[in-house]
């Protein structure tokens, strides 16, 4: 199977608020019917997600996101990344 032959969902991720003295970002994070909310410590390389529902599915690739853009992530911005799965 090739990389063009495997499943994709789009996750959109809207940035609510972010606090550099904490060391957070806050947002929420959507892909197919799911949707969650999400706090990146960065300063601790945590990733909370809530609810829990499908929390599996985007956990690992929420977080390499957020590793790779979080100086880039802004209040009120919305982005979105592709995630190699079927949800």
């Amino acid at each position: 199977m090739s990389s063009s032959d495997l499943p994709v969902t789009t996750a959109y991720v809207r940035i609510t608020q972010q606090s550099w003295q904490k060391g957070s970002i806050e947002g929420e994070v959507r892909a197919a019917a799911y949707e969650w909310r999400f706090r990146w410590c960065f300063r601790r390389g945590r990733l909370l997600l809530q609810p829990s529902l499908g929390r599996a599915l985007i956990q690992e690739p929420l977080s390499r996101f957020l590793e790779r853009y979080d100086y880039q992530l802004e209040p009120g911005g919305d982005y979105q990344f592709t995630v190699r799965a079927d949800f």
